[in-house]
C-alpha cells in the first residue's frame, strides 16, 4: 500500500450501515484498525448498535474508504477510525468535525477515548471525566463536550 500524500485529497459523508453501499468498506476499516492492529476481539466490535447509528465514511479521492465513525441517539461518539498510511492527515479530525456537526446537542455528545486519544479529543472541546477503565482490554476515558 503507497502512503498518500499530505495533500492527498478525502472527503466526509453520511454512510447508512443497512443501505449504503459502503457498509463492506466501513466493516473493512474497523477490522482493520480495531481486530487487525489493536487485537478487539470479533465479538466486541461488532454490536447491535450498527443499525441504530449513524455512520461516517472518509474516501480517499478514489473512493476507497479510509476511515469511519458513528454515532447513537445518545449522543455518543464512537468507531473513529483512520486506516494508517492517512493518520495525521487531517482525517480523523474532520471526521470528527462532521459528527459535531450532525449529532444533537443534547443530550451533550460524549465518546470513550482510547487514554492515547485524550489529547485529540480535548482539542475539540471534550474534557475527560471518570476515572480510566478497559474496554477490549484497552484503557479509556469517558469524555464530554463542553458547549
Amino acid at each position: 500500500m503507497t502512503s498518500p500524500s499530505n495533500s492527498a485529497p478525502f472527503s466526509v459523508r453520511v454512510a447508512d450501515w443497512r443501505n449504503d453501499l459502503d457498509r463492506n468498506a466501513l466493516q473493512q476499516v474497523r477490522r482493520q484498525v480495531f481486530i487487525e492492529e489493536q487485537g478487539v476481539p470479533e465479538s466486541l466490535e461488532w454490536d447491535t448498535e450498527d443499525t441504530r447509528a449513524t455512520h461516517l465514511v472518509a474516501m480517499d479521492g478514489q473512493g476507497k474508504a479510509i476511515g469511519t465513525a458513528r454515532y447513537l441517539p445518545t449522543g455518543q461518539i464512537g468507531r473513529m477510525a483512520v486506516l494508517r498510511p492517512w493518520r495525521g492527515r487531517g482525517v480523523g479530525a474532520a471526521l470528527l468535525r462532521k459528527a459535531l456537526q450532525l449529532v444533537p446537542s443534547q443530550p451533550a455528545p460524549f465518546l470513550h477515548a482510547q487514554v492515547d486519544a485524550v489529547g485529540f479529543y480535548a482539542g475539540f472541546g471534550f474534557t475527560a471525566e471518570g476515572d480510566v477503565f478497559n474496554d477490549a482490554e484497552i484503557p479509556h476515558r469517558r469524555m464530554i463536550l463542553d458547549r
